[in-house]
């Protein structure tokens, strides 16, 4: 999908972060079934989306990437509540939301870009000179392909906005942590004394490279 060498190579170093991140959290221990499952679908999305930067990734199956990112998704969102700690259901499924918008997109793009090579493919066979769907040209120099259409460009562009904002939060909030090791207080649930926890900023560091990375992916798709 990537033309330009070194975007594909700057855009894989950037997935490749919560690639290693989530793996080594995912095997580590420490940490509960839940918060695994988390790391692994993040690692699972940095990988596919490296492949994703390159020809090959187009080769690979559709429907298990559309099931998966669809069920991370889910998975989000319904774990959320369950999670909260000290939040209300409402505060903990609003922050889970960014991570549902991130995997719902990975399901999205996996989808449209199929569907788009797949009705190229057919006005190609039916002889005609303009391919539906995507555009082949990457008139851009820096991609192999675009989305063509109203509705995938719009959707594809707003994405990239959405991503792109959700990564700049995060990346402040990475370094607001690197700076001032910020702690959170919490109160136990058993009455004990308030205990303070720290807040690393590795892992906002991950999400800030993941979404940040996307939003220049969906931006060259459109």
């Amino acid at each position: 999908m990537i033309a330009a060498s070194g975007l594909r190579w700057v855009l894989s170093l950037l997935f490749a972060v919560p690639v290693l991140y989530g793996t080594a959290k995912s095997v580590l221990p420490g940490g509960g079934v839940a918060d695994r499952v988390d790391h692994v679908l993040h690692a699972a999305m940095g990988v596919l989306m490296i492949a994703m930067a390159r020809p090959w990734g187009m080769g690979l199956p559709v429907v298990p990437q559309v099931l998966l990112f669809s069920a991370g998704a889910l998975w989000f969102l319904a774990s959320a509540p369950f999670r909260r700690g000290e939040r209300s259901p409402g505060r903990a499924v609003a922050a889970a939301l960014p991570h549902v918008v991130m995997t719902g997109a990975m399901a999205w793009m996996v989808a449209a870009m199929e569907s788009s090579v797949t009705m190229s493919g057919s006005a190609g066979a039916g002889g005609t000179s303009d391919m539906a769907g995507m555009d082949m040209s990457g008139g851009s120099g820096l991609a192999s392909m675009s989305l063509t259409g109203v509705g995938p460009v719009t959707v594809s562009v707003l994405l990239a906005i959405t991503l792109g904002g959700l990564g700049l939060v995060w990346l402040t909030r990475a370094l607001d942590r690197a700076r001032e090791r910020h702690t959170d207080e919490y109160r136990p649930k058993d009455g004990s004394p308030a205990q303070t926890e720290h807040l690393g900023a590795l892992a906002p560091a991950c999400h800030a490279a993941m979404a940040l990375g996307m939003a220049v992916m969906f931006a060259l798709l459109a």
